[in-house]
């Protein structure tokens, strides 16, 4: 099950980048992508700066979207 919320977390902060940087999305496929690999490089940014993310739905959202 959380292999589910980790592809549609990724799929929606996929379609905001797209959003943000392009005005438009990716794609279903590449808004999945964008979004799964922005959540693994923020997740990977916020460890090396000490902070610390709950498990809660926005702060996931957030954290790919930085990503």
């Amino acid at each position: 099950m959380d292999f589910l919320w980790f592809i549609l977390i990724g799929a929606a902060a996929g379609w905001l980048a797209g959003q943000l940087i392009r005005g438009s999305g990716f794609g279903v496929i590449g808004d999945i992508i964008i979004g799964v690999l922005g959540a693994m490089l923020g997740g990977w940014l916020f460890r090396q700066l000490g902070i610390s993310i709950s498990s809660n739905l926005f702060p996931r959202l957030f954290t790919a979207l930085v990503g």
